[in-house]
C-alpha cells in the first residue's frame, strides 16, 4: 500500500466505490483499487486490510479481490492453502461481528479455492468438517455461517465456472457428492429439528435454503436449464433411501410449510416437489414407495381442507407444482390405492374449479394442475381393478370451469385495459390450451354439448349483427368476437391431439365434425356485412388468427384446404401465408390449390389493388412469402409463358424504376417500390429449385434488369433499409442449391453472374468503408457486411465459375471482389466479429472458403493482416459455437496442409506463395505451435461435439513440424502431477502409432480413431 498515504485514504475510496452515485467518482475509485484483485503481490494488502480496516466497505474490497485472484488459478498451492485457512480462521474470530454481505463475500472465497483445488490437496477437502464445528461452537452466528459456508460450498460444486473446463467441474461435483452432499443433506434436516423448537421462524430459511440446494444437486451431470421451472426426475443415489423412507424426513417440511413466513413456506413447498419428484427406482419394494406416496397426499390434502398458506401467490404457485408432480411420478393404480384417495381426489377437483374461476390471479400456476388432470385420464384405459378413480364425476366439472372461465375473462379484459389478453400471446395460449383437449375427449359426448351450447347463441348474435349495416356497440361485438375467438380455440386443440392420441372411433370423428360445422359457418360470416370493416379492430384479429389456427389443425387431420383474405393485420397475414405455404409446399396440395379458381386469381391478379398488404409498408417482410409460395405454384406448372406473364407486374414496376431519374429515385415512393420489388424477387428467387426454373428467372434478369439493381446499390449504399433486401436478394440469387445453377459447357453465363455479384459487392463496399459509425453500427454497417460475405461465399463455393478465366483474361472482377471484402472484414474489429452471431457465422465462413479455394490470395497478403486472420481463426476455434469452430478448423488444416505439402515434404521448387508462407511463419515462428496448443486444450478439455473436424488440423500441424509435436507433448507432461506422466507419455506414443507422414483420407481417418481413443485415457488418468 506504498501508493497510498493511509489505511484510511482506502477506505474513503472503498466508501465511493460501492457507494457513490457520482459514476466519474466509482470509476476512479475502480481503476484506482483494480490493482488489487490484477496483481497477486498485493495479496498480503489485502490480508492487511482485513485485519485492520474498520469499515465493510474496505473489507468487501479485500474479499471480492481476493476472490477474483483465486479464480484466475495461477496461484500456487501453498498459497491457495494458506489464504483458505485463513479465511476459515478470520470467519470463526471475528465473523459474529461482520456486516452479512462481507460474510458472504469472504464465504464464497473459501467455497471457490475448495473447488478448484478439490483434485490438488486433500487439505482443501477440509472445508466440510471446519464449517460442521462452526454447528458445534456456542454462538448462534457462528452456527448461521457454518450453515452458510455448506450451502454457498454446495452452489459452488453445482455450478460450472467460466474459468474450469466442462470436464473437470463434473469430476469435480460427481467427487462432492458421493463424498460429502448425504452427510450435508443430513446436516439440514438435523438443523430444521433443533430450529423448529429454539430459533424464530425466520431462521428456518437457511437450513432449509441447504436442503433445497441439496435436493436440486447435478446428480447425473447433466446440464439444467435454469430459464425453466421443470426438471425431471431427481436422480437421489441408493444411499439416500434411508432417509427417504423416515417418515419425519417428509413431514419436517410440512411442518416448516405451516410457518407465518412466506419465505420459509415457499421454500419448504419447493423441497416438497423435489422429494415428490425422486425416482419410483429408489424404492426397492411397493410398500415404502405407497408409504411415501401416502405421507406427501397426507400433508397435500391437510394443507387443502385448511387453506393455509395459499393465499400467498409465490405459496400457490409451488402448491399446484407439488400436486403435478403426482402423476408425473406415480401411476393410477398407485394413487387409487392410498386408502383416502376419494377424499384427496375430490379436494383436488375443488381446488382447481376454484383455481379457474381465478384466472386472474393464477393464470400461470393452472397450467400444472391441468397436466395432473390430463395425465390422469390418459392413464384411466390402463387401469386394472374394480376400484372406482372416481374421474367421470370430477373431470367434466373442471373442463366446463375451464370453458366458463375464459369466457367470462373477455368482459374482464375489456373492462380493465391493465390486464394481459391471453388471445394475444402463442405461448400462453399453448400453455393453456396443452391439456384442455385432453380432458374434453375423456366425457367427450358432454363436454361437446357444452361446448355447442355456449356457441350457439355466440354465432347467432354474430350472425346477426352481420346483417346490421353498421357494427352497432363497438364494445358488445368485441366480446362478442373475444368469446368466439376462445371457442374457436378450444375446438382447435381439439382437434389438434386427434392424431396424437389416436382417436378412431366414429362416434368421436361425428362430434369432431359437430364441433368443426360450426366454425365453418363462421368462417363463412367473417367476411360479410359489418364484419368486412373491422379488420383493424383487435378483436376481430383474435378471431381471425384463431380461424386460421383452427384450419391448420382440421387440415392436419382431417386434410382439408382454406384460402386466405385480403387484411392489414401483420400478425394474421404472417399466420395466412404461413397456412398457404404448408398447403402448397405438398405436390398433391400444390396441385390441387392450382385447381382453385382463387389461386388462379392470386397468379394472374396479385396487385396492391387486389392485396392490400403489399401496399403496407411494416408488411413488406411478408412479400417474400408471399411470393415465395406464388412463385412455387407457378413453377409447378412449368410453363415458361406462364411464369413471363406472371411476371409482367414486376417487369412494369422495373420499367418505372428504371425511367425514374436519379433525382426523383430518392424520394421514399421510389424508394419503397425498389424495396418491395427486390423482397418480390427473392422470394420467385427462393421458389427456384430446378435447372430449368432457376434458367427462366435468369433470363428474365440477366442482363436488363442487372443495372437497376447496380443503379440502386450506388445511390443508396448508406440506406440499410434498400441495401438489406437487395443483398439478400443476390445472397439468395447466387446460391447454388440442388444443383439448380448448372449452366450448358458453352454458357458463359457463370461468369457473367459473378461479374454482376462482383459489381454490386464493390459498389457497396467502396462506399460503406466511407460511412462513419453511428449509434447503431450493427444495423448501418455490420449487417450490410455480413450479407455481403455471404454473397461472395456462396459464389465463391458455387461450384459454377472457373476463376481461372478472370487472371487469365486481365479481369478484375474475382481481384476487386475479393480486395473489398477483406477491407470490409479489417473493418470490423475482433471483438465486434465474435460478439454478433450472425456476423461471426458470415465471417468465419468467408474465411473457410478463402482458405479453401483461395489460399494464394490469402498468403499474399501483408504480414500483419495475414497475422491477423491466423489469430482470428484460433479465437473462433474458442467459441462456443460448434458451426463457427469447424469453419475454423477447416480454414487452419487447408493452411497446415499447403505448408506441408509444398515446404515440408514439397519436391518441386516451390512456389511464390509457398514461399510468402514459409517467410510468414518464419517470422511469427509461435503461430503453429499456438494454435496446436489450442486444439489441443479443446480435444482434452471441453465436451467439443465436432472432434472430427478438429482432427483434422491437428494432424496436419503435427505433419508440418515433428519438434513442434514434441514440445508440445512436453508442455502437457510437465502441466501434470509426476505420478501421472508416464502414463500420459504412453497415451502419447499410442496417438501416432500406425499413422504415416502423409495427409492422405485413410492416414487422417486412422489419426482420428487414435485421438479419440487418447482423448478417452487422458481423461481417465
Amino acid at each position: 500500500m506504498s501508493s497510498m498515504e493511509s489505511l484510511a485514504q482506502l477506505e474513503v475510496l472503498c466508501e465511493k466505490l460501492y457507494n457513490s452515485r457520482d459514476s466519474a467518482e466509482r470509476a476512479h475509485a475502480e481503476s484506482t483499487l483494480k490493482c488489487f484483485s490484477e496483481n497477486s503481490e498485493y495479496i498480503s494488502q489485502c490480508q492487511y486490510i482485513l485485519d485492520n480496516a474498520s469499515t465493510p466497505y474496505a473489507l468487501m474490497l479485500a474479499s471480492s479481490s481476493l476472490l477474483k485472484q483465486v479464480s484466475d488459478r495461477s496461484l500456487s498451492l501453498q498459497l491457495r492453502l494458506d489464504i483458505r485457512s485463513y479465511v476459515i480462521n478470520y470467519l470463526a474470530g471475528r465473523g459474529p461481528n461482520l456486516q452479512n454481505f462481507v460474510i458472504v463475500s469472504l464465504i464464497q472465497l473459501v467455497c471457490r479455492i475448495t473447488k478448484f483445488g478439490w483434485f490438488d490437496d486433500d487439505r482443501f477437502r477440509e472445508t466440510v468438517k471446519e464449517a460442521t464445528d462452526f454447528l458445534g461452537l456456542a454462538s448462534q452466528d457462528h452456527y448461521f455461517i457454518g450453515l452458510k459456508i455448506l450451502n454457498n460450498l454446495v452452489t459452488e460444486m453445482n455450478q460450472p465456472n467460466p474459468a474450469m473446463p466442462m470436464t473437470l467441474h463434473r469430476k469435480i461435483a460427481s467427487s462432492f457428492k458421493d463424498q460429502f452432499l448425504l452427510q450435508i443433506f443430513q446436516i439440514s434436516l438435523t438443523s430444521l429439528n433443533q430450529l423448529k423448537s429454539e430459533a424464530p421462524d425466520d431462521f428456518g430459511y437457511i437450513p432449509l435454503d441447504l436442503a433445497l440446494k441439496c435436493l436440486s444437486f447435478d446428480f447425473v451431470g447433466s446440464p439444467v436449464d435454469e430459464s425453466s421451472e421443470e426438471f425431471g426426475t431427481v436422480q437421489l443415489p441408493a444411499s439416500w433411501r434411508p432417509l427417504l423412507q423416515d417418515p419425519s424426513t417428509v413431514q419436517i417440511f410440512f411442518d416448516y410449510y405451516k410457518v407465518n413466513d412466506t419465505r420459509v413456506s415457499k421454500e419448504a413447498l419447493e423441497c416438497l416437489v423435489r422429494l415428490a419428484s425422486v425416482r419410483r427406482s429408489i424404492f426397492v419394494e411397493d410398500p415404502a414407495r405407497s408409504q411415501f406416496l401416502s405421507h406427501l397426499m397426507a400433508g397435500t390434502k391437510e394443507i387443502l381442507q385448511t387453506g393455509q398458506g395459499l393465499a400467498d401467490h409465490d405459496n400457490y404457485h409451488e402448491f399446484c407444482r407439488l400436486l403435478g408432480r403426482f402423476k408425473v411420478n406415480y401411476q393410477l393404480a398407485e394413487l387409487l390405492s392410498v386408502e383416502f384417495y376419494g377424499e384427496w381426489i375430490g379436494l383436488v377437483a375443488e381446488f382447481t374449479t376454484r383455481s379457474l374461476l381465478s384466472w386472474q390471479w393464477a393464470s400461470n400456476s393452472v397450467y400444472y394442475l391441468l397436466s395432473l388432470w390430463s395425465r390422469l385420464v390418459t392413464s384411466v384405459p390402463y387401469l386394472k381393478g374394480e376400484t372406482p378413480s372416481l374421474l367421470d364425476e370430477t373431470v367434466p366439472k373442471i373442463t366446463e370451469g375451464f370453458i366458463t372461465s375464459r369466457i367470462n375473462s373477455v368482459q374482464a379484459i375489456l373492462a380493465d385495459n391493465s390486464l394481459e389478453n391471453p388471445l394475444d400471446s402463442v405461448e400462453v395460449l399453448q400453455d393453456q390450451l396443452e391439456f384442455l383437449p385432453y380432458l374434453c375427449r375423456f366425457q367427450y359426448q358432454n363436454s361437446s354439448l357444452y361446448i355447442i351450447n355456449i356457441m350457439e347463441p355466440l354465432l347467432q348474435a354474430y350472425t346477426e349483427r352481420s346483417r346490421l349495416p353498421a357494427p352497432g356497440d363497438a364494445d358488445e361485438l368485441s366480446v362478442i368476437e373475444g368469446q368466439i375467438a376462445w371457442m374457436v380455440h378450444i375446438i382447435a386443440a381439439i382437434l389438434k391431439i386427434k392424431q396424437t392420441v389416436g382417436v378412431s372411433q366414429e362416434s368421436q370423428e361425428l362430434i369432431d365434425a359437430e364441433l368443426s360445422a360450426r366454425v365453418l359457418k363462421l368462417i363463412s360470416m367473417t367476411d360479410t356485412g359489418a364484419h368486412a370493416q373491422r379488420y383493424r379492430e383487435l378483436s376481430k384479429q383474435r378471431l381471425d388468427r384463431a380461424i386460421l389456427i383452427f384450419v391448420q389443425n382440421f387440415r392436419r387431420s382431417y386434410v382439408g384446404d382454406q384460402a386466405m383474405h385480403s387484411s392489414k393485420c401483420e400478425d394474421v397475414i404472417d399466420q395466412t401465408l404461413s397456412l398457404f405455404l404448408e398447403l402448397a409446399s405438398g405436390y398433391m396440395t400444390g396441385k390441387l390449390l392450382l385447381k382453385l379458381e382463387s389461386v388462379k386469381f392470386f397468379i394472374a391478379s396479385h396487385s396492391q389493388e387486389n392485396f392490400p398488404f403489399l401496399a403496407e409498408y411494416k408488411c413488406s417482410r411478408s412479400r417474400t412469402t408471399f411470393y415465395y409460395i406464388l412463385g412455387s405454384l407457378v413453377f409447378m406448372e412449368d410453363s415458361p409463358v406462364k411464369f413471363r406473364t406472371f411476371m409482367e407486374p414486376l417487369q412494369q414496376v422495373a420499367f418505372n424504376l428504371e425511367a425514374t431519374p436519379d433525382a426523383a429515385f430518392w424520394n421514399d415512393v421510389a424508394k419503397r417500390a425498389f424495396i418491395g420489388w427486390m423482397r418480390d424477387l427473392r422470394g420467385i428467387a427462393m421458389a427456384t429449385n430446378s435447372r430449368k426454373t432457376y434458367g427462366l428467372l435468369f433470363d428474365w434478369l440477366y442482363p436488363s434488369r442487372m443495372p437497376l439493381l447496380l443503379r440502386a446499390i450506388t445511390l443508396w449504399a448508406d440506406e440499410p433499409e434498400v441495401t438489406t433486401p437487395l443483398l439478400k436478394f443476390m445472397c439468395e440469387f447466387v446460391l447454388n442449391k440442388a444443383q439448380r445453377l448448372t449452366f450448358d459447357s458453352a454458357s458463359p453465363n457463370g461468369i457473367l453472374l459473378f461479374r454482376e455479384v462482383s459489381k454490386i459487392i464493390v459498389a457497396y463496399g467502396s462506399q460503406i468503408l466511407l460511412l462513419p459509425n453511428g449509434t447503431d453500427i450493427y444495423g448501418s454497417k455490420y449487417k450490410g457486411i455480413w450479407i455481403s460475405l455471404t454473397v461472395l461465399s456462396r459464389a465463391l463455393c458455387g461450384n459454377y465459375v472457373n476463376f481461372g478465366v478472370f487472371e487469365l483474361y486481365g479481369d478484375r472482377a474475382l481481384a476487386d471482389a475479393l480486395d473489398i471484402s477483406l477491407k470490409m472484414t479489417l473493418s470490423v474489429p475482433l471483438s465486434d466479429i465474435l460478439a454478433f452471431r450472425k456476423l461471426s457465422k458470415a465471417y468465419f465462413g468467408y474465411m473457410e472458403v478463402l482458405f479453401n479455394n483461395h489460399i494464394k490470395f490469402v498468403l499474399n497478403l501483408d504480414t500483419n493482416t495475414f497475422v491477423h486472420i491466423v489469430s482470428s481463426l484460433e479465437s473462433g476455434l474458442k467459441g462456443l459455437d460448434t458451426g463457427i469452430s469447424t469453419q475454423c478448423a477447416s480454414a487452419i488444416d487447408s493452411l497446415a496442409a499447403f505448408y506441408f505439402n509444398n515446404i515440408t515434404a514439397g519436391d518441386a521448387p516451390p512456389s511464390s506463395a509457398a514461399l510468402n508462407l514459409a517467410r510468414l511463419i518464419g517470422e511469427f515462428p509461435n503461430l503453429f505451435p499456438q494454435i496446436l496448443r489450442t486444439l489441443f486444450e479443446i480435444i482434452l478439455f471441453e465436451d467439443a461435439g465436432n472432434q472430427w473436424s478438429l482432427s483434422r488440423p491437428i494432424l496436419s500441424l503435427i505433419m508440418t513440424s515433428e519438434q513442434m509435436f514434441s514440445d508440445l507433448k512436453a508442455h502437457i507432461l510437465a502441466s501434470q502431477a509426476v505420478d501421472q506422466q508416464q502414463l500420459l507419455s504412453q497415451c502419447f506414443d499410442k496417438l501416432m502409432t500406425d499413422v504415416n507422414r502423409n495427409l492422405e483420407p485413410k492416414n487422417r481417418d486412422r489419426f482420428t480413431q487414435n485421438l479419440t481413443t487418447f482423448r478417452v485415457d487422458f481423461r481417465l488418468k
